[in-house]
């Protein structure tokens, strides 16, 4: 008998064979299908829960009912203060007011009334969209990292009249560009006089979201819910060149993809008992999703404060239960314990046996929170995140395996990690409970099958199991607004979705990404770089012969190697009496130090984003050519081979930055 509770601890139930994680679906090609979801072998996809919850709609509904009407979403005012709590029935109450009240100001109820969404995370976020769904709205969001420029485009394209805005600063950035057809804006909190009369010399009038609540339970509007092939919302990525492109998304889509995680999980899925922590934007598909499931099972979700430096106090307030990730945010947690362990001998020593023993206990399929090593290590970063965690689904970038393992065994929580895209509603793939081996992202889920298609330019084949992801099922998306062209590109004539991302098929039956199509990559904060575009901007420099802007999709930022103009660099060093041949100069603190600060300003001018700009670079004095082999013979950059010929200098960058 072990001598105490801690002692032992009951290993997980793996579902599956974790040597065989996938099916192959009888046919032509190499498709792989999910194992949780028997009909899949029928080439059907699983959608939803029962045939009364196929739209977001009715999905809330399902979960005020089993909850009993418990605390739905949580908020607090002040970091002094505790989380309070709307519960499900006045959460839909509300919810049907405010949708009311848009239908009061003149909105049509249907499918081509779309309301914008331009806040951060908060409780009247989700009154909106569901009050949005009572009448058959679509909602669209609008975040910061698009920019003015861009948010006004959305709004022009999407004809948006109407946009529920969070705050002062938010109104006005707005108001700056808006299009003709934005007519009144919806407060959350109060504005300035001053931001009242901006906005009505430019035709747009102010209401106050409580207001609009108001207004709509005193007309109370018949409801008109939507259909599962409905429109929920149109969810506009950031784009690498160009304008954003509109996602449409149906409800059908995001249920599907809920459903099929909450399946998947098993025994581990989120229930009415869990607390949710809603940090990661909601105008991104992985947390929409995240909230949605919470919601259909009746959970609760506590909206941080809107500080992501604060967010450990938040999370101690709230004691979540559950918890999306993204790479950063475990980035951090390692960084920080390495950085605090690197101090103390005793520190690093302790930390390496915690988690040499805890890595010991995951193997063994052993998850907890409870043992030595958590006492005595590793409760300081337990607490951090609020003591409680049981779940954690991490997805939107890759994640080193070492940062994987170690989150594992210092959260004591299971982790999973998934692959997807707004285009797929966020889940294709989702690693396995019990699977611990980090470094891939698990099977398809059962709301989709996945192939490989041939890449030959790249020399990717399917039938040495490599290629393209592509994708097919009930949580695909129709295509993009307003842009046939684009749609025409990305879903072929099978319906099958073309990702753009390289895959590997493992030989336990699982997916690991390994390349993009296109020369484009994803930061660890889930920021796309197109580097060929911040290349053409820098090459302006006079300072600059040749660029080479790399990134890596487990940094948060990008480097570049630069090959200065030999003539403008002497002449200026001349001039400022700094002597030495090219390969001295560039060596030379004062040298790089000028080179940088003016791709900066050409990067400014250029209207790169601040994680668009180059960090740090690395000056070069023998340019890129044919003979060299980093040229193609059309003289392009050969990136692949560019990434390798400067792979120390380039780890000696990151290294520098950490």
């Amino acid at each position: 008998m072990p001598c105490c509770k801690c002692c032992y601890h009951e290993p997980i139930k793996i579902p599956i064979d974790l040597n065989n994680q996938s099916e192959l679906l009888r046919g032509p090609e190499i498709v792989r299908i999910s194992k949780f979801y028997r009909e899949a072998k029928e080439g059907k996809f699983y959608s939803y829960f029962t045939e009364e919850t196929q739209t977001l709609y009715d999905t809330f509904r399902r979960g005020a009912k089993i909850s009993n009407n418990g605390p739905c979403l949580g908020w607090r005012e002040q970091h002094s203060k505790p989380y309070q709590w709307m519960h499900y029935n006045e959460t839909l109450l509300r919810a049907r007011n405010f949708g009311s009240g848009l239908v009061a100001l003149g909105l049509v109820p249907g499918q081509h009334t779309f309301i914008g969404v331009y806040s951060q995370n908060c409780p009247e976020w989700i009154l909106t969209e569901q009050g949005a769904y009572c009448y058959s709205m679509v909602i669209v969001p609008l975040y910061d990292t698009l920019g003015p420029d861009a948010c006004a485009y959305i709004i022009k394209q999407a004809e948006i009249s109407v946009v529920v805005c969070e705050n002062d600063a938010k109104c006005n950035l707005l108001i700056e560009k808006a299009p003709r057809c934005l007519k009144k804006l919806i407060t959350i909190k109060d504005v300035r006089p001053a931001t009242n009369q901006r906005a009505k010399n430019r035709g747009i009038e102010i209401l106050h979201f409580e207001d609009i609540e108001r207004n709509g339970a005193l007309k109370s509007h018949p409801e008109k819910p939507p259909l599962p092939d409905d429109l929920c919302t149109i969810c506009y990525t950031s784009g690498t060149t160009g304008n954003p492109k509109g996602v449409m998304l149906t409800h059908q889509n995001v249920v599907a993809g809920v459903c099929a995680v909450i399946m998947q999980l098993g025994e581990h899925k989120p229930n009415t008992n869990d607390v949710m922590i809603s940090f990661l934007p909601l105008a991104h598909m992985l947390e929409r999703c995240c909230e949605n499931g919470m919601y259909m099972v009746g959970g609760s979700v506590g909206f941080y404060s809107g500080d992501i430096r604060r967010l450990s106090d938040d999370m101690r307030a709230l004691r979540p239960t559950v918890s999306p990730a993204v790479p950063r945010l475990l980035n951090r947690l390692f960084d920080k314990a390495t950085m605090e362990a690197s101090n103390s001998c005793i520190k690093r020593l302790l930390l390496n046996m915690g988690l040499s023993a805890k890595e010991n206990e995951i193997k063994r399929g052993i998850i907890r929170n409870n043992g030595f090593w958590d006492r005595f290590v590793f409760r300081k970063m337990q607490d951090g995140m609020g003591g409680r965690l049981r779940l954690m689904i991490v997805g939107s970038a890759p994640l080193a395996g070492n940062v994987l393992t170690f989150a594992r065994c210092a959260l004591g929580c299971l982790i999973v990690e998934g692959y997807g895209q707004t285009e797929c509603c966020a889940p294709i793939t989702l690693t396995v409970q019990g699977d611990f081996i980090p470094e891939h992202v698990g099977p398809p889920v059962a709301c989709c099958m996945v192939k490989l298609a041939d890449v030959p330019e790249m020399e990717y084949y399917a039938a040495y199991h490599q290629g393209e992801v592509c994708v097919k099922g009930t949580n695909v998306f129709p295509g993009y607004y307003k842009d046939p062209e684009a749609t025409e590109q990305t879903i072929d004539e099978s319906g099958w979705h073309h990702t753009g991302d390289i895959g590997q098929w493992l030989p336990n039956g699982t997916l690991k990404i390994i390349d993009r199509k296109k020369h484009i990559f994803k930061l660890s904060q889930g920021e796309y770089i197109v580097p060929e575009k911040i290349e053409n901007i820098y090459i302006r420099s006079q300072y600059v012969h040749q660029v080479f802007v790399h990134g890596e999709s487990l940094k948060s930022c990008i480097v570049a190697v630069v090959v200065p103009d030999v003539d403008v660099i002497k002449c200026w060093a001349s001039e400022n009496r700094i002597p030495g041949t090219l390969s001295v100069l560039c060596a030379n603190a004062e040298v790089k130090k000028l080179i940088i600060d003016d791709m900066i300003t050409w990067g400014k001018d250029g209207g790169l984003k601040s994680f668009e700009q180059v960090k740090d670079i690395y000056l070069h004095p023998d340019p890129f050519s044919v003979q060299n082999g980093l040229l193609t013979p059309t003289l392009k950059s050969k990136r692949p081979t560019l990434r390798a010929y400067f792979k120390p200098q380039i780890e000696d960058m990151y290294t520098k930055l950490q």
